[in-house]
């Protein structure tokens, strides 16, 4: 006899997205959406004890690149371990579409340089099933996965695929050019992309060093794109930037908001160079918001900073002759070498030859033991600088110890970005901004050396719960953020809130128990390729569309995700978080 709902979440403390106080009531879905939210509802045909446990919308990312794990693997993890339900590929202005087939090798070199994805593996991995945007979307539609997905047409493929070499070489768009990349970005959206993205940031080239087409793309070129999606009326622009000269960068983002009428959304990161720079892009973001031009940061919940092991792409010791004669060989080979002193005292005498880690890592006294569980908001006596200063031995001696602990898997973490004060202290800053959205977990990025796509767990574990070096976060208002303000920023008006109507996505966590784990490195990416990974305890279930996907970490075999095509109505119009 079949019973009145599919599954009823049993008993939980229900954090509904809205902002609202937690009240404790069942959750009861039918037909892949939220039936009724109250105490003592009706049975169902599956059922998950909640007592003791929070339920909440699945969380919203805005800002990942699985573009190509999309198109090999239907679970897009770590996001979906970490609670994720909804995640936007696309940023940055990299992607593999649109793309002819000579062009190919041009957007691997793209994306390997900027997102640390390693070339062989996207040789390997990447179908090349598309040429257009559109067959790009088709191949993405026929899959199913463990959360959705949304997309964005990237500016560098779209320059090159009109541009050709010209494009890669970053020669100035004629009308001609910009007209034809308008076409293409409109078709995109008109096939279902939530936006369009760009890069302005140096820090994105190739493995040789080389800009990637779009760092220097003009104001007509970011016009003529913007203007041909506001007549489509969808999609926002996703736009990074180094903002060297910040109020010149944004008056040009801004007239090209004002001009194409569409949102536009902007990474917000604190550089140690200009450590207030975040706070003068932020008030100029709420000057043109008063102004009615819808600008928002993206912000992370933590610093962006890079993990370093003997086992993963960068270490302290990285770049030295040494080193790089046995950064090819399996862990348990290097180890063995790794222990020999006579191997040691010559590495330490050598110099690094590896520019970013000479420049923008090695610095001792922010260099921290990861620590477990991991340690995201370190203070300045846990620096190994500051060890060593303790114990009377070198820093190279404390890094080397320690990096050979775990059998040889223990890492150091580097804040790069957001952590100029050695605190999260601006990022609380940015977090509890009106025209900012928890973003930046760049799950499918970056995958030999660091690992954000647990950022959401870490909303709710660090700011939540346990933050001791300064204030910390209202449950529901964290929640919300994660949940219904990306959902209305993205045109997603059918999640986000456990309210009756609204698509059936959630999780349900034990907030005393949520721990984030230590990352570790995997081999299974095609070919065998590395990645690091994530996982949290705490999840008792995560559920997509109405149907469990993770029960306590594992998979049910459910895969029930979609690729998103345009924005999604709500439940009724007007409906309001």
């Amino acid at each position: 006899m079949s019973r009145p709902y599919a599954l009823v979440i049993r008993g939980g403390t229900v954090v509904d997205g809205s902002g609202g106080e937690p009240c404790e009531a069942d959750v009861a879905i039918a037909g892949g959406l939220v039936a009724a939210v109250g105490p003592n509802l009706g049975s169902g045909d599956e059922e998950i004890d909640a007592r003791g446990l929070i339920v909440t919308p699945g969380f919203i990312d805005p800002h990942t690149h699985y573009d190509a794990q999309a198109t090999w693997s239907s679970r897009i993890t770590p996001s979906s371990w970490n609670g994720v339900t909804t995640a936007m590929i696309g940023n940055c202005g990299v992607g593999f579409a649109p793309c002819r087939p000579d062009q190919r090798e041009t957007l691997v070199e793209f994306m390997e340089g900027v997102e640390d994805i390693p070339g062989a593996v996207l040789d390997e991995g990447l179908p090349w099933t598309w040429q257009s945007f559109e067959q790009y979307m088709d191949a993405l539609d026929a899959r199913p996965y463990d959360l959705d997905i949304a997309a964005q047409v990237p500016h560098s493929p779209v320059r090159v695929f009109v541009m050709g070499q010209r494009g890669v070489e970053r020669e100035p768009a004629t009308p001609e050019d910009n007209a034809a990349m308008a076409q293409l970005a409109a078709a995109g959206v008109r096939a279902g992309a939530l936006g369009f993205s760009t890069s302005r940031t140096l820090n994105h080239k190739t493995l040789d060093g080389r800009p990637i087409p779009t760092l220097t793309a003009a104001e007509d070129e970011l016009t003529a794109i913007g203007v041909a999606m506001g007549t489509v009326g969808a999609g926002w622009l996703q736009v990074i930037s180094d903002f060297k000269e910040l109020d010149e960068e944004f008056a040009m983002l801004r007239r090209v908001v004002e001009r194409s009428r569409r949102p536009m959304a902007i990474t917000i990161l604190q550089n140690d160079r200009a450590p207030d720079g975040w706070r003068r892009l932020l008030a100029h973001i709420a000057d043109a918001n008063r102004a009615g031009l819808p600008m928002i940061g993206q912000t992370l919940t933590r610093a962006t900073g890079v993990l370093l092991g003997f086992e993963i792409s960068i270490n302290p010791f990285s770049g030295r002759p040494s080193w790089e004669a046995i950064a090819h060989l399996p862990l348990t080979e290097k180890l063995e070498i790794l222990r020999q002193p006579e191997f040691r005292a010559r590495l330490f005498t050598e110099e690094c030859a590896d520019a970013f880690v000479a420049k923008r890592v090695l610095r001792w006294d922010r260099l921290y033991p990861l620590g477990t569980p991991p340690n995201y908001e370190p203070s300045a006596e846990q620096s190994v600088a500051a060890i060593a200063a303790r114990e009377g031995r070198t820093p190279e001696d404390v890094a080397y110890d320690y990096l050979l602990e775990q059998g040889g898997k223990a890492m150091l973490y580097r804040p790069v970005s957001n952590y100029t004060e050695g605190s999260l202290d601006a990022v609380g800053e940015m977090l509890r901004h009106p025209h900012t959205l928890v973003s930046l977990g760049d799950g499918g990025a970056h995958v030999g050396m660091l690992c954000d796509a647990s950022a959401f767990t870490y909303m709710l574990s660090h700011w939540v719960r346990d933050r001791a070096a300064g204030e910390r976060m209202p449950l529901p208002w964290a929640v919300k953020r994660m949940t219904r303000d990306n959902a209305v920023a993205l045109g997603l008006e059918d999640r986000g809130l456990l309210r009756p109507g609204y698509k059936a996505d959630l999780n349900v966590i034990d907030l005393d128990g949520l721990t984030l784990q230590c990352p570790e490195p995997v081999y299974d990416l095609p070919g065998g390729g590395r990645r690091l990974i994530q996982r949290a305890e705490g999840y008792a279930a995560t559920v997509l569309s109405g149907v469990p996907v993770y029960r306590d970490g594992e998979a049910t075999g459910a895969l029930p995700g979609r690729l998103l095509r345009g924005p999604q109505a709500g439940p009724r119009a007007g409906a309001a978080g």
